[in-house]
C-alpha cells in the first residue's frame, strides 16, 4: 500500500523504483538489458529533458534514465557516472510529505511537478509525476527521493510487467559506504531511526517487502568480490540490486538466450557483475 502520511508523523519507506544511470547511451544500454531478458517499456521523454525505459514488476520497477542523442545540458544523469543511481521511495501525497520532512528538519527540497508522454492503444496520455528529492549534498551516493504517481495505470500496465528472465520485484539494493552512519543518519531523518536495524558491517532499511543495505566496502568485497563495481574514489557506491524471480533455471535460460556471461552462487541464485550490466550487480534469486 502506499505510505500513509499522519499530521507529524514520519512515513513509512514503501519501495516504487530503482535508477540505473546511463547517460548518453540509451540505445546501448536498453539493447543490454533487453538481452538481460527484460520487457522494456517504450522509451519515454520527461519534460525534464531526460528519457527513459522501464522494466515493470509487480509493484515496483527499474528505470533506465538518460539523454537524447542531442542532449540536454543540465539534466541529472550528466551529473552522474553509469550505474545504480537512484533510490525511490512511494508517497502518494507529496506536498502533505514534504510539509512532514522539512518540519523535522530532513533535507528536503519542495515538490518537483514533471511528466512524460505514453502511448497507449486507446491513445497517446501523460504520466504525471510530483516527486519530493532529498538534498544532494546529503547523500553522496546517487539521488534519493519519493515518488507521488498521479497516473499509476499509466505506467503499471501488465503487457509491461512479463519478463522472459522471469523477474518479479526487487527483493534488496546494496549500498558501498566509507561511514554507513553518515547515510543511516539521513533515512533516521527520512523515516525514524527504528526503521533501521545493524547487520555486519553496516546497517538495514527495511523498505515493504524490499530492504536498503548500507556496508562498509569490506563487506561489499566480501558479498560480491570483483562482481562489484569499482568505487573510482567515490565514498559511497549504489553497487548491487537483488531480484526475485520465478525460478533460476528460466533466468539461466534467458541470460544463455541473451549471451550474458553469469556465475551460480546458490541453488537457485544467479549473479551478473556489474561489468555486464551497465554498472550494477544484478542478483537473481528464486524461492
Amino acid at each position: 500500500m502506499p505510505d500513509q502520511i499522519l499530521l507529524h508523523s514520519l512515513p513509512v519507506p514503501t519501495l516504487d523504483h530503482v535508477v540505473v544511470n546511463v547517460r548518453n547511451r540509451m540505445a546501448e544500454a536498453a539493447s543490454l538489458y533487453r538481452r538481460l531478458g527484460f520487457t522494456l517499456t517504450p522509451q519515454g521523454r520527461h519534460t525534464l529533458g531526460s528519457i527513459n525505459h522501464l522494466a515493470m514488476f509487480g509493484t515496483d520497477y527499474l528505470e533506465l534514465v538518460g539523454v537524447p542523442p542531442e542532449g540536454a545540458p543540465g539534466t541529472d544523469p550528466m551529473d552522474w557516472p553509469d550505474g545504480l543511481n537512484g533510490l525511490v521511495f512511494g508517497t502518494d501525497d507529496a506536498d502533505a510529505l514534504y510539509g512532514v520532512l522539512s518540519q523535522s528538519g530532513a533535507p528536503v527540497l519542495p515538490p518537483l511537478a514533471f511528466s512524460r508522454p505514453v502511448a497507449l492503444p486507446g491513445g497517446p496520455r501523460d504520466a504525471s509525476f510530483r516527486t519530493v528529492r532529498v538534498a544532494r549534498e546529503a547523500v553522496a551516493a546517487g539521488r534519493v527521493y519519493f515518488c507521488h504517481h498521479l497516473t499509476r495505470d499509466v505506467v503499471w500496465r501488465d503487457e509491461w510487467r512479463r519478463h522472459a528472465n522471469g523477474v518479479l520485484g526487487i527483493d534488496d539494493m546494496v549500498i558501498a559506504a566509507d561511514n554507513p552512519a553518515q547515510l543511516g543518519a539521513v533515512f533516521a531523518q527520512l523515516f525514524g531511526a527504528d526503521a533501521l536495524a545493524p547487520i555486519q558491517g553496516g546497517l538495514r532499511l527495511g523498505v515493504g517487502l524490499s530492504s536498503v543495505d548500507v556496508v562498509e566496502r569490506a563487506e561489499v568485497d566480501r558479498r560480491f568480490g570483483a562482481a562489484a563495481p569499482a568505487a573510482d574514489g567515490r565514498p559511497h557506491v549504489m553497487v548491487a540490486l537483488g531480484l526475485r524471480v520465478i525460478d533460476a533455471a528460466r533466468t539461466a535460460a534467458a541470460l544463455t538466450e541473451g549471451g550474458i556471461a553469469f556465475t551460480v552462487t546458490g541453488p537457485a541464485s544467479l549473479r551478473v557483475a556489474a561489468d555486464a550490466a551497465f554498472g550494477v550487480t544484478l542478483d537473481f534469486r528464486a524461492g
